[in-house]
């Protein structure tokens, strides 16, 4: 039986899914000393899934810098505290790296914020909004792309929190843990259907534009008389 697929998830629907969480192991980096070996293993891998966190602000004019990058495998999932341990060698030597895939959304963005950080020149990315398309999705976003191929929901609760807080949250890592495994999902998923064919799109009619009706009011020039 084929998968159905729509060109466009109702985001009304994703309510009502089941929510998705990352299964396995979440390791926390907080020293410099331990990219060194995080790296090594990542780099171990065949696919990694990236993501970044960055801690909001609510003031005009306040800004800041990445804090948190995200890598996961299949069943393991680094946070690397970046505002702690600084732009090592080695984590620059994981994002400089060629040979492993590493499978973000929007990672372009990602990219810019990370160069506030430090200089480095972009390895193996692959941009999920680029491969989307070849299975007819025109959705881009990652809660969005999880529905509409999986059926289950990505939690946003924690997206807006304190991502520099002394200590991160159980909640908050599986958040950020969630968002880089799912990644790896959604590419080999779509690869699959790429190659297989075996799904079904839905093309979802376009909504009909709202006509507003405006009463025209008909100015009546009064008689002059003589």
């Amino acid at each position: 039986m084929k998968k159905t697929i729509y060109n466009k998830f109702d985001k009304h629907a994703i309510a009502a899914l089941p929510r998705v969480t990352f299964p396995g192991r979440i390791i926390t980096i907080i020293s410099p000393g331990e990219t060194e070996k995080a790296v090594d293993y990542l780099l171990s891998q065949s696919i990694l899934g990236v993501d970044t966190e960055t801690r909001p602000s609510f003031h005009k004019g306040k800004h800041y810098k990445v804090c948190l990058l995200q890598v996961s495998t299949h069943d393991t999932c680094f946070l690397f505290r970046l505002h702690l341990t600084g732009m090592t060698p080695a984590i620059i030597r994981l994002l400089e790296d060629r040979n492993v895939p590493k499978v973000g959304l929007s990672w372009h963005d990602d990219i810019h914020m990370l160069h506030e950080r430090a200089s480095f020149i972009p390895g193996n990315f692959i941009e999920l909004q680029d491969v989307a398309p070849k299975v007819g999705i025109e959705d881009m976003s990652l809660q969005k792309l999880y529905a509409n191929l999986f059926g289950q929901k990505i939690s946003k609760t924690q997206r807006l929190s304190n991502w520099e807080t002394d200590i991160l949250k159980d909640s908050q890592k599986l958040y950020a843990a969630t968002d880089a495994w799912t990644c790896i999902n959604l590419y080999e998923e779509m690869i699959r259907l790429v190659s297989t064919k075996d799904f079904d799109l839905i093309k979802v009619p376009e909504p009909e534009p709202k006509v507003v009706e405006v009463a025209e009011e008909v100015a009546q020039t009064p008689e002059i008389e003589d």
